[in-house]
């Protein structure tokens, strides 16, 4: 590999970094105007721009089981995975039936397991050493702990009329299965749809459908809704567009509130990260007093209503906390001393600044709009790592060529770009040399003839006359 060599100054200390790859683009044959570039030179560029082992983490823990694996699963089954295994001894259908006394009867434990089933890294065996069983307690705990925020009854244990069991808060998770005041057949929750933007291109809304929350994680929002489907369907994003109604009927409704817990959203990791501590949070992160522990969880899920100071003594966080705390102290639940519960003193994760910061990852494809002059019409033809939501992601295989051929048409003025196995590379002892062609492309290195002198282009043109200099030197 190439490397480039810098001079540091202060102590005169020389170091040198990999340079990426180059990237080759000819004209394409086969469509006039468009240009076709190399599959081996995109594949080497997405490695080298998804180095950080970060990444295959992150691609791993939402590896999922095929749908007729998942579907065989039932308590106790000597044929459940292994980490369903794991979730039973750990958490028993007894535990389940103490914490769901309200919960409504799409809820069972079944479909609990199957939807840890789809996930082989949700109560996965951690071969380094890590606690598996803990690692696996605590998330569950985790989970139920944000379940009676978002989906529970919320009545005080001394409310003997609508509470007669005297239930803790904490114990009332996953009451509603759909979002208040919403039913199936409603059409809502459809801002955006029908729009001529790539999110719509790539998660088209269903006829008459509404994406009203649903679920344990109360699912909203056909982007949301689309790219779940893509998750549990082998990329298909219109089985729940068009039956969105599955998120509260079926095993999906726990299914949905695993693949948001497991889904990192760059810059905020994933929350099964920030607990087995797979994660190490940036330099800005620790400056915002992001770090282990609940808190942050809280960050990841809600951070720009619910954490940093003015929020301190807000319901819903001061909700999450004691449902937490309560779940930690009855499930002994220990507290490392680098962990905090509470997520006040930390800068919600939209406000923090991470322009210039070099230790922070993102999980998104976008154009990179970089001028190259030795690439036709200056453009990169390449795709770079943004913060931000994209038709594009780099978790998931093949993306990083769509993101090049622009397949959902998400970036502007972007050139029409085909990927082909090989492009032949030109012998640099047979140059081309022919005569010059106002209407012709001209890359790096082509050579022609103008009015009996040779010229060799410096990098992409069109034209510009040789005997003007510019992109052309002479021979």
């Amino acid at each position: 590999m190439k490397t480039r060599c810098c001079l540091i100054a202060l102590s005169s200390i020389t170091f040198c970094m990999p340079l990426l790859a180059e990237i080759h683009i000819e004209p394409d044959p086969e469509r006039p105007g468009g240009y076709i570039v190399s599959k081996a030179d995109l594949e080497a560029r997405e490695a080298e721009l998804t180095s950080n082992p970060m990444y295959a983490v992150w691609a791993k823990a939402l590896l999922t089981s095929a749908n007729s694996v998942v579907e065989a699963i039932e308590p106790g089954k000597e044929t459940n995975p292994d980490n369903v295994k794991r979730a039973e001894s750990v958490f028993s259908e007894g535990e389940w039936n103490f914490l769901t006394h309200m919960a409504a009867p799409e809820y069972t434990y079944t479909r609990f397991l199957r939807a840890i089933g789809k996930f082989p890294a949700f109560c996965a065996y951690y071969s380094d050493g890590r606690d598996s069983d803990a690692i696996c307690k605590r998330s569950i705990v985790t989970a139920f702990a944000h379940f009676a925020q978002e989906t529970g009854g919320h009545i005080a244990k001394d409310n003997t009329s609508d509470n007669p069991l005297g239930l803790e808060e904490w114990q009332q998770a996953l009451v509603h299965v759909r979002e208040m005041g919403w039913s199936e057949g409603e059409v809502g929750y459809t801002t955006g749809c029908g729009q001529n933007d790539w999110q719509n291109k790539k998660w088209p809304c269903g006829s008459g459908q509404g994406y009203f929350g649903r679920g344990a994680k109360q699912l909203s929002y056909h982007f949301n809704y689309g790219a779940f489907s893509e998750a549990m369907f082998e990329g298909d994003a219109t089985v729940l567009l068009n039956n969105p109604g599955l998120v509260a009927d079926s095993w999906l409704n726990l299914a949905s509130a695993i693949w948001f817990f497991l889904t990192p959203q760059a810059p905020k990791p994933a929350m099964l990260h920030v607990i087995d501590k797979t994660w190490t949070p940036s330099s800005r992160e620790k400056e915002a007093g992001i770090g282990y522990g609940f808190g942050t969880t809280i960050n990841i899920i809600n951070g720009g209503i619910e954490c940093g100071e003015q929020n301190k003594d807000k319901g819903q966080p001061v909700n999450r906390v004691r449902y937490w705390q309560g779940l930690a102290e009855h499930y002994q639940i220990p507290i490392g001393s680098n962990e905090k519960d509470t997520c006040w003193q930390q800068k919600p994760y939209g406000s923090i600044n991470l322009d210039g910061a070099e230790d922070v990852l993102y999980t998104n494809w976008e154009a990179n709009w970089e001028y190259y002059s030795d690439r036709p019409g200056g453009y990169s033809f390449e795709c770079q790592l943004v913060g931000y939501q994209t038709a594009y992601s780099a978790l998931v295989a093949g993306d990083y060529q769509r993101c090049v051929t622009n397949l959902y048409e998400s970036h502007t003025s972007w050139p029409a770009v085909r990927v082909v196995d090989n492009i032949d590379p030109k012998d640099p002892d047979t140059p081309s040399s022919s005569e010059w062609k106002a209407n012709k492309v001209y890359l790096k290195g082509d050579e022609v003839t103008y009015q009996g002198a040779k010229y060799i282009a410096k990098w992409w043109t069109q034209g510009d006359r040789p005997d003007l200099g510019g992109p052309w030197r002479s021979l």
